[in-house]
């Protein structure tokens, strides 16, 4: 099981204007620290650990660059969640890489938008809510 997802930021303090836009929305809850961002969900007694987000200068000392393919994805309730918090990230510093919406690559389900935080992480916002409709084929 996974236990945490790390991303590189050289500005913690516009690392956390872009997170905080949207991430406690999807209910997790912010530490700081002098290493940086820690963003968990709420344990429930019983329930597994979900993994945790961290965003942290890199370890090395240089400076933090974005993965080629690596993206982070973070689950929505619902479609209209997807495009408020997406419309959130980019007025706090994001960029666009897709528009919330259906893709055809994708189940019928699965309304997704794409952005990337000021380091130039890519991360998705998703929602596959089977009480909305789905992509009409």
């Amino acid at each position: 099981m996974m236990s945490y997802v790390s991303v590189g930021a050289d500005d913690i303090a516009q690392a956390k204007r872009f997170y905080t836009a949207f991430l406690p929305d999807l209910g997790y809850s912010l530490k700081e620290g002098p290493e940086g961002l820690s963003f968990a969900l709420p344990e429930d007694p019983g329930q597994p650990v979900l993994p945790e987000f961290y965003v942290k200068p890199p370890f090395d000392g240089t400076a933090a660059s974005s993965g080629n393919g690596t993206m982070v994805a973070f689950e929505a309730r619902t479609q209209a969640q997807v495009r408020a918090l997406h419309a959130a990230a980019l007025a706090a510093g994001g960029t666009d890489e897709g528009q919330p919406g259906f893709r055809a690559a994708y189940g019928p389900r699965f309304y997704v938008g794409y952005l990337r935080d000021p380091q130039g992480n890519k991360i998705a916002l998703f929602s596959s809510n089977p009480d909305e409709p789905g992509r009409d084929d």
